[in-house]
């Protein structure tokens, strides 16, 4: 039988050997986990406190951004590498340092494992945008052994609701659910306000308007267009490219609309997304419009309504470009409800807002300083 008092030293020796071994097991990072279900609907188990990460596929990075959490990534795809001369993605220039970070894959989702596992740090969670192109993320998980959160995309406009979920979980993810929240109802008040400035103007006043222009994978001539526009849509604008007999989510992509209609049509202005520019003399839309004998005649043309808007599909979409865009375009058709708007002050408070810093007029020199104005097409180059 063992003594009352030996029995006692025996329980606070085990205790304290307990404690060590719990201390000790945090000390070697063994951690928590939680489990989240992507937007894919599979249940992946995480750490519970994550601070390393890397961003795959087009606009995951730029969503790190808008959640204040780019010192997260311990590695980019390449094209955060890249010295594109037409630069257009506002939280890559807010954030020139995204570049220094090492490799891990090619963009557009195309990962490289190996490069993965051999990244010191290594990331906790791989969160992965439009998993259907580039590397699978049930494979990129199997080979890596590192949880890959499988995330929609989304859009500003037509699913709004998917971004906003996106944006949820990840904050919920890396510890920036406030941040998440707060992105999500900036965007909520930024399209209230152009709705309310528009929404009651009669539809004989709303001068016809058309977007050419339109990146898609590279730059397109002016006969680039979509119909469903988001900043048209936010403003309310009489789109000429629209079909009125689809709904907005089956006119969501870039789409080609004939040069015979754009004439025939004759929209009163003419917006020109300047991604177009990239294309040289041979694709760009401006150089289109004034050496084409067909739209010299169109009305917009010969009275020069002709005015630049900044490009926003960049590596998917860049959604402050988009409300910056739209504040710019309510201005040209509507002005008497802009009043109080600088298109280009309000474009830097969006950008500081989104991405830490106002970047417009950096943009703005690329693409020849044509962005939110009137574009005299015989000095356009």
């Amino acid at each position: 039988m063992v003594p009352e008092r030996s029995f006692k030293l025996f329980s606070v020796v085990s205790v304290a050997i307990l404690l060590s071994i719990i201390l000790a097991a945090s000390s070697a990072g063994i951690a928590s986990e939680i489990t989240v279900t992507d937007s894919w609907g599979r249940d992946v188990s995480i750490p519970e406190n994550v601070t390393r990460v890397i961003c795959s596929g087009p606009g995951c990075l730029r969503y790190l951004v808008y959640l204040q959490a780019q010192d997260l990534a311990v590695a980019v795809d390449d094209m955060e590498k890249s010295r594109n001369k037409f630069e257009s993605r506002p939280y890559f220039l807010a954030n020139p340092q995204l570049r220094d970070k090492p490799l891990f894959g090619e963009f557009r989702g195309h990962d490289n494992p190996e490069l993965i596992v051999a990244l010191d740090p290594a990331p906790q969670v791989i969160f992965k945008t439009y998993g259907k192109t580039g590397h699978d993320p049930v494979e990129l998980q199997k080979k890596t052994g590192i949880p890959v959160i499988a995330l929609d995309h989304g859009q500003l406009g037509v699913g709004k609701r998917q971004m906003e979920e996106t944006l949820l979980l990840m904050g919920r993810i890396i510890g920036r659910e406030q941040r998440a929240k707060d992105v999500i109802a900036f965007f909520n008040t930024v399209i209230e306000d152009l709705r309310k400035r528009t929404a009651d103007i009669p539809e004989e006043k709303r001068p016809t308007c058309y977007i050419g222009g339109i990146a898609y994978r590279g730059p397109h001539g002016i006969t680039s267009t979509e119909p469903a526009y988001p900043p048209f849509i936010f403003v309310n604008a009489a789109n000429i490219a629209a079909d009125p007999s689809r709904t907005s989510s089956e006119q969501l992509q870039q789409t080609t609309f004939s040069k015979e209609s754009l004439v025939a049509i004759d929209p009163d202005k003419i917006f020109v997304d300047l991604a177009t520019i990239q294309g040289g003399k041979d694709v760009s839309g401006l150089e289109q419009l004034q050496n084409d004998p067909a739209f010299r005649i169109l009305t917009a043309v010969r009275k020069g309504e002709i005015y630049g808007v900044l490009p926003y599909n960049w590596y998917s979409q860049n959604h402050g470009s988009i409300l910056a865009d739209a504040y710019f375009v309510g201005k040209v058709l509507y002005p008497e409800r802009f009043e109080d708007i600088d298109p280009v002050k309000k474009a830097d408070e969006i950008y500081a807002f989104l991405v830490g810093k106002p970047v417009f007029d950096q943009m703005n020199k690329v693409f020849g300083n044509l962005a939110f104005e009137k574009i005299d097409l015989s000095k356009a180059e």
